[in-house]
Formats: structure tokens, C-alpha cells, sequence
């Protein structure tokens, strides 16, 4: 890869990670509204707003032979419906913690996702951990446990973000299409069912939707594009940059989320809480070292040294 190409799309991929890390600002803006309206308007509006971008950039053809391709591959589309559902469940928590004052709770889902990943791959695909990936796993559920203890239960929020989301990549590994294109696939499915919801909230007007205020009809449209953008953003910057390097990156949205909760909204954060996040921060680290191809090569001689000397 050239530099100025890692360059951008590290740009491109951190700007995106920022808007996600962001997001809960839109989302606070909308605490008037039940969590289940605003993920049904998340749903239709990113819909809507992706069906103008695939025409926009002519991949419309595209989308029409990804559908088509359903009626021959069957897994793809049980897979593509697994992911609708993990990904809406991953929304509407996450909208939900937001708008409830648990941000510090949802930022650890982010913070525990990529080692809840790894163990996902450990569980399915029998893929091996390195020494350094165990020592991370037990770090982090050091800081949980702690975590778990200042609270006086476990922090489900958190753990079901980060296995809804883990779960969400693993079947995204079935579905090999476009990012753009998955995105309007996975809205597509739970599109129906996110009008049914609408058209009840309408009959029984309950609605906050064309319900008198301009500015939350809007923002609820703006979901849509607030849910894309900076998908579309990871999509380019990702391409042109070492998973090494995304690795490291993905930690920005999760850490603007801490500093949003803590100094932003004024959450509950206790010195147990910074105790626990140190652990998890250190698992991070070590993790994110183990995956540099430095670390890999070193290892990789540590082991034909050991093996020599055995």
C-alpha cells in the first residue's frame, strides 16, 4: 500500500469511528421519544437513504443480482436475516442505554467487543489464542468482574453489545457483498416489520412522528443518513489500511462515547469504575500489540527458539 492511500484511509475509517463515537449526542436529542420508535425510524429512514445512494452510484444492478442470488444460496439468506436481527437488537440497546444515563455501560460493550469477537472465532472456528491474547482475556475479565462488583450485578448492557455485535460480524463472514449493499439488505428485512410497528403507534396515536414537532420529524428522518454515513466513511477508509491499524482505530468511538458520559452528561463514574477500565484498557493494548506483525514475527522466533531448545 502507498502511504498517501494509508493515510487516507485512515483518515476516512478515524472520521468514522469519530461520528459512531459522536453518535450519542444525535441520539440524546430524541430522548423524548421511546427507543423502539427510534429504532423503527433508524430502520425505514437508513433504508430509504441507501436506496438513494445505491442508485446515485449506479449500483443499483448490483443489489437486483445479490437478491437474485438468494433463491440458489440459501445460507446466505438465513444468514443475512441473522444479521438483521443482531444488528437491530445491537440498535436498539444501544439507543436505549444511551437514553437512559448508561453511556459508560455501553462504551464497555465497545471497549470488550473485539476480545467477545476473538472468542467467538476461538468457539466456531477453533482458532487458536496466543499467549499474550490469553493474558488480555484475563485481564479484561478482571476488570468486568470489578466492574460487576461495583454495580452489584453484571453489566448485561455491555455484554450484550459486545456479543450481539460479535455475533453480527461472525454472520457477516457468510454474506460476501458490498458494505453499502449489506447495509440495504439488513434494513430491508426488518424494514417490514418496523412499518407494522409504525402504522400500530399510528392507529393508536402514540406516534411522536408527525405528531406536531418539526424538529424531532426530522431528526427521526436524519437517522437514516446518521446510520450510513459513517458506514460508507469505514467502508473506503478500511480498504486501504492494515487490520493492524483498524484494530487500533476502532477504539476511538467507544472512548468519545466514556468521555461524552462522564464529562458531557455527568454519569455515575466511580474509582472502581476507572479501576475496571484500566484492566480492560490494558487488555486492549496488549491484544492490539499481539496483532502487529512485529509482535507476530517476534513470537513466531520465540517459539522456533523454544522448540530448538526442547
Amino acid at each position: 500500500m502507498k502511504n498517501n492511500e494509508v493515510q487516507m484511509g485512515a483518515l476516512y475509517a478515524g472520521f468514522a469511528y469519530f461520528l459512531w463515537g459522536i453518535l450519542p449526542i444525535y441520539w440524546k436529542y430524541l430522548n423524548h421519544v421511546n427507543a423502539d420508535e427510534i429504532l423503527a425510524n433508524r430502520v425505514i429512514w437508513s433504508l430509504f437513504f441507501m436506496l438513494c445512494i445505491l442508485l446515485s452510484t449506479k449500483k443499483w444492478h448490483s443489489l437486483i443480482t445479490t437478491l437474485k442470488g438468494f433463491r440458489t444460496n440459501r445460507k446466505q439468506l438465513y444468514a443475512l436475516v441473522i444479521a438483521s436481527l443482531l444488528i437491530s437488537t445491537n440498535w436498539f440497546l444501544y439507543i436505549w442505554a444511551v437514553n437512559t444515563d448508561q453511556m459508560i455501560e455501553a462504551s464497555l460493550g465497545y471497549y470488550i467487543n473485539p476480545l467477545v469477537s476473538v472468542l467467538l472465532g476461538m468457539i466456531v472456528f477453533k482458532e487458536k489464542l496466543s499467549p499474550a491474547q490469553y493474558v488480555s482475556f484475563g485481564l479484561a475479565f478482571t476488570g468486568v468482574m470489578i466492574l460487576t462488583l461495583s454495580y452489584g450485578r453484571f453489566p448485561w448492557i455491555a455484554f450484550v453489545l459486545a456479543l450481539s455485535f460479535g455475533l453480527y460480524g461472525l454472520t457477516k463472514k457468510l454474506i460476501k457483498v458490498d458494505s453499502a449493499i449489506g447495509l440495504t439488505l439488513e434494513t430491508l428485512v426488518v424494514t417490514p416489520i418496523a412499518l407494522l410497528y409504525m402504522t400500530s403507534l399510528f392507529i393508536n396515536e402514540k406516534q411522536a412522528f408527525l405528531n406536531g414537532s418539526v424538529s424531532t420529524d426530522l431528526l427521526l428522518i436524519g437517522a437514516g443518513a446518521a446510520t450510513a454515513i459513517p458506514l460508507l466513511y469505514f467502508a473506503k477508509g478500511a480498504q486501504k489500511i492494515p487490520m493492524s491499524m483498524l484494530g487500533f482505530l476502532q477504539y476511538i468511538a467507544p472512548t468519545i462515547t466514556l468521555i461524552l458520559g462522564v464529562f458531557i452528561y455527568h454519569e455515575h463514574f466511580t474509582k472502581l469504575h476507572l479501576l475496571s477500565f484500566m484492566f480492560i484498557w490494558l487488555a486492549l493494548t496488549i491484544y492490539s500489540i499481539s496483532r502487529t506483525k512485529l509482535f507476530v514475527h517476534w513470537e513466531t522466533k520465540w517459539k522456533r527458539s523454544r522448540d530448538v531448545g526442547i
